[in-house]
């Protein structure tokens, strides 16, 4: 019996522990030229801790992402990907770093 009962708390246990993360697909909208860009824009995705999964697509400039909600947020990885000189459909990167990017990553116009 003792060990029907510890069987049924560890599976709970498990089952319980498995529903904490919470894996959240989204998307977000990141201005960038070429495939340095891509390169660049998913590792400062990536450099957030939670996040699993980050493709960005140089023509419609979208990257896609998957991340758990426990650990990371989408407002940081949009500031994280600002911060890496990528204007975001939330947050600005700064002019400072932006310029300091490689000629071909010129986005704005």
């Amino acid at each position: 019996m003792k060990k029907v009962i510890l069987l049924m708390v560890a599976v709970l246990f498990m089952a319980t522990n498995g529903l904490s993360a919470k894996d959240t697909e989204s998307t977000l909208k990141v201005e960038g030229a070429c495939s340095m860009c891509k390169s660049r824009i998913e590792k400062a995705a990536k450099s957030v801790k939670g996040v699993t999964t980050a493709e960005w697509n140089k023509e419609t400039k979208v990257l896609k992402l998957a991340f758990d909600s426990d650990k990371a947020k989408l407002e940081a990885i949009s500031k994280t990907i600002a911060k890496s000189g990528y204007d975001t459909a939330n947050d600005k990167a700064s002019d400072k770093v932006y310029n300091a990017l490689p000629e071909c990553c010129h986005y704005r116009k």
